[in-house]
């Protein structure tokens, strides 16, 4: 008998009629989805292509920087970043585990390869929340070698992703100049690689280019499904940069400063080399610098002095000053002045020349240009007049930027308000001026009258078809002083360093004839007010150039405040750059040296009070040879003093005490030119450069004090030979 409890119906009725409804949502369910796509408000099939449609970027490579002769300044190579997988679903198989399992072990190997210690390792692991975790820029750029020692701790879910690293394989080289690259996060995960300073920032769009994308369908670990499609977006690899700096230049140059460094400790030194005829930067570096791979010494030191800082140039400035005189034409080097003070009107201080204000009694303009004097100079505004002073100081470029292709050039200040200013700013004291503008200005002397705009980007290639895509032309920028005053600037500066009376003695050159002029700037007191005083206070500054005849390179060095021994000067530093970057630069360059002439010396006897014919024969027994002013029968005065060093063959003026007469100067140089107008009192004045082609007042006419002699001066012809009388000497010119 089978008598069914009415429970049991009730239950069995409860449970069909919940089944009934749960079988009835899955069916509504399921239509549901196969109607509309969605679950939840979430699109579906967008949910798969999130799980199983990776996304893949594919870096472009950042473009190479070369230096003008292809040498490599900053390149990508490959690196490694270390990944720390946590997620324990990736690991099938417990006894070959593809995640962290030991977290304490991990930390203590990592920490034995990267910068962080055990905690912060050990810290970054225990995060059960998260698939994998990177270890920031302690974890960045493994070395191949560190990432085979890592793998060969065999540490579960330490694995690494290769990437590429920006490297400077010249370590210390322009630094401020080229920059360098770092990453950058944009989204939490992501990052750029973007330049931060110098070439790698200005350049930056152009040298990272386009990352490409890679899209393909993948299982739930991540691996590409067979017979998926992928869809390709190539990357654009970035162009490549080539510098106008040589990189056996740029090394002379650092080397050199290094040693600088050591040897004086100086607060900063600035140094530019420059090729005069193009305006290519060859050699840019500065002290302190940094390293561009791993930025030791770039806190607190972002500033590219050499472009974006200006200061007071010192007697540098005097160059320009120079070349505006002799350029206007009242630049007369025989013409006498009083060294050591010059008055302003309204100023009850004086100007005075750097020997306190002493001076060097009445000497010639030249001899004041050789001494570096201040008052000379401030005589010479005089003459060529201030509005029109002011005038050169445009065309030379001092106050606007030379536009080269760096950013943020200061453009400098001319300070030329006031009677005091104007005076000041001729010898290089107020106005300020940055080293670009240095360099520009100088060209036109080196250049004959043409000055060149600076610039440092020689050219643009595309580095899969080498076709250049932009490339810098020299650039004419002005023409501020004709041809022949450049040459005669040139040869009135090459005798700052070959004369006795030089302040530039010190940067000759054996073998070259250095033009140039050193600079001794006062520093602002910036707490006290004024210029701060001290041997070393100072900023000792050369700007030079070589061959003087035909320069083929330009060096601008700049120490300031250097450790300086009581036997030491401000231009010894300053020296120790300029001269073996110059040197070596030129023999680098295949520029040969003069061929040296051995030629004895001897000392002057006094042949004053002797009779013309004995006078004759003492002078012609040393080999040199006499030059007579007028028809006397004694000599009364002799142009090289007794017990001076004299050359052999070479011309010895000696004035009679009869009426003055003026000898045949055909074919003489300057040089001797100058002795006889020093000797006879003639007021000279010069045109042309070379040697003597004509002379205003005829050969053996007689002459009295203070006439004007005028001489023109011509190259020598292609076929002439070098005559003993155009020997360079190391006398001095007066």
């Amino acid at each position: 008998m089978n008598n069914k409890r009415p429970g049991m119906n009730i239950g069995a009725a409860v449970l069909f009629v919940f089944f009934g409804l749960l079988f009835f949502l899955l069916i509504y369910r399921f239509v549901s989805i196969q109607i509309t796509g969605e679950a939840e408000g979430k699109a579906l099939a967008a949910k798969a292509s999130e799980i199983y449609l990776k996304s893949r970027v594919l870096e472009a490579k950042r473009g190479t920087i070369y230096d003008q002769k292809g040498e490599v300044i900053a390149e990508d190579t490959s690196a490694f970043k270390l990944i720390a997988i946590l997620d324990e679903s990736v690991s099938s198989d417990p006894k070959n585990p593809k995640h962290v399992v030991d977290i304490e072990k991990t930390a203590q190997v990592l920490s034995e390869y990267i910068d962080l210690s055990v905690s912060e390792i050990r810290e970054k692991l225990d995060n059960n929340e998260l698939f994998q975790v990177e270890f920031g820029n302690a974890g960045r750029d493994i070395s191949h070698q560190i990432k085979k020692e890592i793998e060969a701790e065999k540490l579960p879910g330490i694995t690494f992703i290769k990437e590429s690293k920006r490297f400077y394989p010249n370590g210390v080289f322009s630094s401020h100049l080229v920059g360098f690259v770092q990453e950058k996060e944009v989204d939490k995960g992501t990052t750029i690689t973007e330049g931060v300073m110098g070439i790698e920032n200005s350049f930056n769009e152009l040298l990272k280019g386009e990352d490409g994308t890679l899209e393909y369908k993948s299982d739930v670990w991540g691996y590409i499904l067979p017979n998926s499609e992928e869809h390709l977006t190539p990357p654009k690899d970035g162009k490549d940069l080539y510098l106008t700096i040589d990189k056996k230049i740029q090394t002379f140059l650092e080397e050199a400063m290094n040693q600088v460094v050591v040897d004086h400790k100086p607060k900063k030194i600035l140094a530019v080399v420059a090729d005069p005829k193009t305006g290519k930067i060859l050699g840019m570096a500065q002290r302190p610098t940094f390293h561009p791979d791993s930025r030791e010494g770039i806190d607190g030191n972002w500033t590219n002095q050499i472009v974006e800082s200006s200061y007071e140039p010192g007697s540098t400035m005097k160059t320009f000053s120079l070349a505006a005189a002799v350029n206007e034409g009242v630049f007369n080097p025989n013409e006498k002045y009083e060294s050591g003070k010059y008055y302003v009107e309204g100023v009850p201080s004086p100007i005075k020349d750097w020997n306190n204000g002493q001076g060097w009694g009445v000497i010639p303009y030249l001899e004041g240009v050789q001494r570096s004097s201040n008052v000379a100079f401030a005589n010479l505004l005089e003459k060529i007049g201030e509005d029109r002073y002011r005038q050169y100081l445009d065309l030379f470029g001092f106050g606007n930027p030379t536009g080269i292709d760096i950013p943020n050039e200061n453009p400098g200040q001319i300070l030329y308000n006031y009677q005091i200013e104007k005076v000041t700013t001729i010898f290089g004291q107020g106005t300020t001026v940055t080293p670009l503008q240095l360099i520009q200005a100088e060209t036109a002397i080196a250049n004959g009258g043409k000055m060149m705009k600076p610039y440092v980007i020689d050219k643009v290639v595309d580095p899969k078809t080498g076709e250049i895509i932009e490339e810098t032309k020299p650039t004419v920028v002005g023409e501020p002083i004709t041809k022949d005053a450049a040459e005669k600037v040139r040869e009135y500066l090459a005798s700052t360093v070959t004369s006795e009376a030089g302040t530039g003695r010190i940067f000759a050159i054996d073998g070259y004839n250095v033009a140039g002029k050193s600079g001794t700037a006062q520093i602002l007191d910036k707490e006290n007010g004024g210029y701060m005083i001290g041997k070393e206070n100072y900023l000792f500054s050369f700007l030079g150039m070589a061959p003087a005849e035909d320069p083929q390179l330009i060096v601008y060095v700049a120490v300031l405040q250097p450790e300086l021994k009581a036997t030491e000067i401000g231009s010894d530093p300053v020296s120790k750059i300029f001269n073996p970057v110059m040197l070596n630069s030129l023999k680098y360059l295949n520029i040969k040296p003069e061929e040296k002439i051995e030629i004895n010396k001897h000392s002057m006897p006094s042949v004053k009070g002797l009779s013309v014919e004995n006078a004759k024969t003492v002078i012609e027994k040393m080999g040199v040879q006499p030059i007579l002013i007028g028809n006397g029968s004694k000599i009364v005065e002799q142009q090289v003093k007794p017990k001076e060093e004299i050359l052999e063959r070479e011309k010895v003026i000696l004035l009679t005490d009869g009426e003055m007469t003026i000898p045949d100067m055909t074919g003489w140089s300057m040089r001797d030119v100058l002795k006889v107008a020093n000797l006879t009192g003639l007021k000279l004045n010069v045109t042309g450069s070379g040697f003597v082609s004509s002379q205003n007042i005829a050969p053996n006419s007689p002459v009295q004090k203070n006439d004007p002699l005028v001489v023109t001066l011509s190259p020598p012809a292609a076929n002439q030979e070098n005559s003993t009388d155009n020997i360079e000497e190391d006398a001095p010119l007066n």
